[in-house]
Order: C-alpha cells, then sequence, then structure tokens
C-alpha cells in the first residue's frame, strides 16, 4: 500500500501569470517564494512552496503528496504500475523545478494527474503573507471524480487514504489526524476541484469575506460551517476559474481504531450547518 503522509503542493497552469500573482499576494494573501520567467513559487507555510503557477493551458494542473522515502516511491511506483497506470519517473531537472529530491508522476482513475514526492523542500525563511489574510498553511484539496465510488477505492485500498465521512458519494478522506486532505467531487471531467488553506481564527474567514467583497472576488460559498468537518469556511473563485477556500477548526480524527464514518445525505444542509447557500458552487436543491 501506498503510504501518503501529507498533501505538499499544487501545480496549475496559467495563460496570464501577472494576473494570477496579482491576485495570490493581494487577494489570497500568499507570499511570493521566487519568480520566473514562466514559472511563480508561492508559499503559505514553513515548505519552500505550497503553490506553483505555470504559463501555459490552465488545465495542466498536478497535486503533489509526500511519501517517506526513496524506497517507499519505489514500491509504490511497482504498485501503481502492477495495477496498469503508466508512471513517469520524474528527471532531475523536473525535480529541481518541484523542489523535492526525486519524484513519480501518474494519473488517478479518473485522470487526475498526481505526484508522490521524496523530501519537499522546506524554507529557513520566517512564511510572512503579502496580506493579514491569518494562512497558517496549506491544508487539502477537492479532486473531481468522474466515479467517487471507483476512485474512493482506488485511495482507500492503493493508497492509505482514510473516510473520515460522506456526503452522499462525496468521500472526504484522511491520510493523516486531519479530517480530510481529500475530497473526491464527481464531475464529468479530471481537475482540481478547490483548493483550502487555514486560517488562525473565525475572525480571519469573516475579514477575507469583506475584503474579498471590497475587491470584488467573487464569493461562491459562505461563510458558513461544514456539519461534517465542524471547519467555519470561505470558498471564492481565483483566476482561470479554480476555487478557493479558508477554513479553520477542522477536528482531528483522535482514534484510529474506533472512528467510524459518518453518512450525511446529498443536500445543502450536509454542506453548511449554518445555512449558506453556494453561488456559482453546484449542490442539490439550490
Amino acid at each position: 500500500m501506498i503510504q501518503l503522509k501529507d498533501v505538499s503542493y499544487v501545480r496549475l497552469g496559467s495563460p496570464d501569470l501577472e494576473s494570477a500573482e496579482n491576485f495570490a499576494i493581494a487577494c489570497l494573501g500568499l507570499q511570493i517564494a521566487e519568480r520566473g520567467k514562466k514559472e511563480l513559487y508561492l508559499r503559505s507555510d514553513d515548505r519552500a512552496h505550497t503553490l506553483c503557477y505555470s504559463e501555459g493551458d490552465a488545465r495542466s494542473q498536478a497535486v503533489g503528496f509526500e511519501v517517506e522515502d526513496e524506497a517507499s516511491l519505489q514500491e509504490a511506483a511497482s504498485t501503481l504500475e502492477s495495477l496498469g497506470h503508466a508512471v513517469h519517473a520524474g528527471t532531475a531537472q523536473e525535480a529541481e523545478q518541484r523542489k523535492v529530491r526525486t519524484f513519480i508522476g501518474f494519473r488517478d482513475p479518473t485522470g487526475n494527474h498526481i505526484e508522490l514526492v521524496v523530501r519537499p523542500e522546506r524554507s529557513g525563511r520566517r512564511y510572512f503573507a503579502s496580506r493579514d489574510a491569518g494562512i497558517t498553511g496549506f491544508s487539502h484539496i477537492g479532486l473531481n471524480s468522474t466515479d467517487p465510488a471507483r476512485d474512493e477505492r482506488f485511495w482507500t485500498q492503493v493508497c492509505n487514504a482514510r473516510v473520515s465521512d460522506r456526503i452522499g458519494d462525496i468521500p472526504l478522506m484522511r491520510v493523516n489526524a486531519i479530517h480530510h486532505t481529500i475530497a473526491l467531487v464527481r464531475a464529468p471531467s479530471a481537475g482540481i476541484q478547490h483548493i483550502n488553506h487555514q486560517v488562525e481564527s473565525s475572525d480571519d474567514v469573516l475579514r477575507s469575506y469583506y475584503f474579498l467583497n471590497e475587491k470584488r472576488v467573487p464569493i461562491v460559498f459562505g461563510p458558513g460551517r461544514h456539519p461534517t468537518s465542524g471547519a467555519r469556511f470561505l470558498y471564492f473563485r481565483g483566476p482561470d476559474g479554480m476555487i478557493f477556500e479558508y477554513s479553520v477548526g477542522v477536528v482531528e480524527i483522535a482514534d484510529e481504531a474506533t472512528h467510524r464514518p459518518r453518512q450525511f445525505g446529498f443536500e445543502p444542509t450536509s454542506f453548511c450547518m449554518w445555512g449558506a447557500k453556494p453561488a456559482g458552487m453546484t449542490l442539490p436543491n439550490n
């Protein structure tokens, strides 16, 4: 079984790096770690980067997950190949671009581009936000899935993900104690459904609600509170249509042995216990 330790980074293509940079620093609140001619590296915590924009097609997206060491990576490659997944062994130059020791890439059953990495770089410099959004770190991603039940089996039987809760057929899965690191959302094609950053307090969520409204950033859901993870949240739309989320108060699963996933109905109150309705995110019965 492939042992994922944590989500490490997201790579997004963008045809307009300048607009992506303006949004990332003026609205989202990330710190520029490095700016190249065709790539922009951004930090949200003590890691060297957690988001990289590359000049190109916005449909070019990848998510990196950290594994323990190179032996674990080779074992993962063998497992994936035995199951029929084409595995790309990253070159030294590609690893340098990702600021990792080494990596492999493959596609999950839906076709999402997934990378497994060893020794992602940390930074000795303290993360210093470009605006006071209260970000404490990159935390989780939502992935599109053309068949959530099939993809849940991949992430839980081939990898070490465990289901914390389900909303309809959406599994919220953890790879460590945090309630979820991966959410699989039914969609017609592959892609990253949303990118989450944790913030320090509920005040930060509400401050950003008013701040982003003033900046005319489309708010697509919230402020609200998830009944599953307990998180207070705010979703908003960034460049190239990508949805970003701030949240705080995500519970941790304290006892792996006794935890049982709860089943929530596929209805709006399962996404927000305060009654927030999405605007621009597709949920049922709105």
